[in-house]
């Protein structure tokens, strides 16, 4: 049977291919205004699309409900306020609340339509001060957070399904995240415990407690390590059969227990003889001795930034998450978590990453921007996503199907071919005001032999499609 389960992955605003703004947790970010400010947030958006996954659901799943061809509208409002003022003592007291409302008009790439809720997003409270050299930031509440570069930690809310906006992704905050915030100099720290705001129908019971370390000696170069644990967990996880031949296993739980170390860098080595020029790296080390699981997953990227009038910038890289070896006893299928999904930062193509979350999969990616005027970025991604590991589940257990060979009839699942798909993502922001950005993008996968492996009786189609939103931010 052929699953399809939503990659948290929102289009708001302009998205950078280069990572050349790569975000990160720090100190939260002081400002002069006192008082309570209003505050607003809101988009619509306008998604076609045409042979959805390639139409798996009707080749693989079979399933006559679903519409392989479709096009919806979805919106969203964010409205909400924050608060500041500085006591006597010196010390900041902050906080913020917010709601966001979103929904869906017509039927989705999931099949879900004419649906959207109201929830709570923000409701957090928070203390700044400084002592000793170090300035200090502690808060909880429902508040958004990122740890590194997102490669773990970034999606605190779920979006798409029963909450509507499946492409803009309104919802980032975690549900209660607690940090405490240490900064000296150019070292800075945040001790993070984080439970994550998923759909009611959704709700696994994941938290997560750990540390970043991040040390910046210039606005372009940082080098930082963050390390978590899952406190605990209901997810389960798939587990490819012996020599791939069979149906996945379903292990209850597997999420429970799970740490992880993840150390990342942006640096520019050749800073005197190539100004424009920078390397990212980062990988990741995951570990469960309860079940015997080890998982890794990493990047390696170089760019450059021209000294031009129209700003462009390139770069090209390679990034990979281990899949399960269907011949080891061992799990090795790396689990994403709440990974930052925007093409900016940890996606696996454009359209395959609406099915390939960050499992067993790896991409050769190559990034091209630049700004034609001070309001105009047009960029172009193109991603050739692979399978780390063939006959073994690439999401959840998706693809598995039943074989002949030689006469004998066997259920496999994930591919026999380990090249998925060719991605090319084309896109066009303008910043219609400081406070308005307009975006239009337009995406295709062509399948590669490891999607045709899956579709028996005909070569897969190429699966393409289109999106125009308008964001606005006060």
């Amino acid at each position: 049977m052929f699953r399809l389960r939503h990659v948290p992955a929102g289009v708001v605003g302009a998205f950078s291919l280069v990572f050349s703004g790569l975000a990160h947790a720090q100190v939260a970010e002081t400002t002069d205004e006192e008082g309570v400010k209003l505050r607003f947030q809101g988009g619509v958006n306008a998604v076609v699309e045409r042979n959805l996954f390639w139409r798996f659901a009707e080749t693989v799943a079979q399933a006559e409900d679903f519409t392989s061809d479709t096009e919806w509208l979805e919106a969203y409002v964010k409205p909400g306020l924050s608060y500041q003022r500085t006591t006597d003592s010196g010390a900041t007291l902050y906080g913020g609340l917010s709601v966001v409302g979103s929904w869906t008009a017509g039927n989705d790439a999931f099949g879900a339509g004419d649906t959207g809720r109201v929830t709570l997003e923000e409701a957090y409270a928070g203390i700044r001060f400084s002592q000793g050299g170090f300035d200090f930031d502690l808060s909880a509440g429902s508040q958004e957070f990122e740890a590194g570069t997102g490669m773990h930690l970034s999606n605190g809310g779920s979006n798409g399904f029963s909450r509507g906006a499946l492409k803009l992704g309104p919802r980032k905050a975690w549900a209660m995240a607690v940090l405490a915030r240490a900064k000296r100099g150019d070292v800075s720290g945040t001790a993070f415990y984080l439970d994550p705001n998923s759909a009611p129908d959704n709700d696994n019971g994941t938290t997560i407690a750990g540390f970043d370390l991040r040390y910046d000696p210039d606005p372009m170069t940082h080098y930082g390590a963050t390390i978590g644990k899952v406190l605990e967990s209901r997810a389960p996880y798939p587990v490819a059969a012996p020599g791939g031949i069979g149906v996945p296993s379903i292990l209850e739980n597997g999420r429970d227990g799970l740490t992880f170390v993840d150390l990342y860098m942006r640096a520019r080595p050749f800073a005197d003889a190539l100004p424009g020029a920078f390397v990212v790296a980062e990988v990741s080390l995951q570990n469960n001795d309860r079940i015997d699981m080890r998982a890794w997953g990493g990047r390696a990227w170089a760019g450059y930034d021209f000294n031009h009038r129209w700003k462009p910038s390139m770069g090209f890289g390679y990034q990979i998450f281990s899949g399960d070896d269907p011949d080891t006893t061992r799990l090795e299928r790396f689990d994403p978590l709440y990974y930052e999904g925007n093409p900016k930062s940890w996606s696996t193509g454009s359209k395959s990453s609406m099915v390939f979350i960050n499992s067993n999969v790896s991409s050769w990616n190559l990034g091209f921007g630049m700004w034609p005027t001070a309001q105009d970025k047009v960029s172009v991604q193109f991603s050739r996503v692979l399978a780390d590991k063939r006959l073994s589940p690439i999401q959840f257990g998706q693809a598995t199907r039943v074989e002949v060979d030689q006469g004998i009839v066997n259920p496999i699942a994930g591919v026999t071919r380990r090249h998925l798909s060719d991605d090319i993502f084309v896109e066009y922001m303008r910043v219609v005001t400081p406070n308005v950005y307009l975006t239009a993008g337009y995406s295709f996968s062509v399948p590669g032999p490891g999607i045709d492996s899956i579709v028996t009786q005909a070569k897969a189609p190429t699966w393409h499609g289109g999106f125009v939103n308008l964001i606005v931010n006060y």
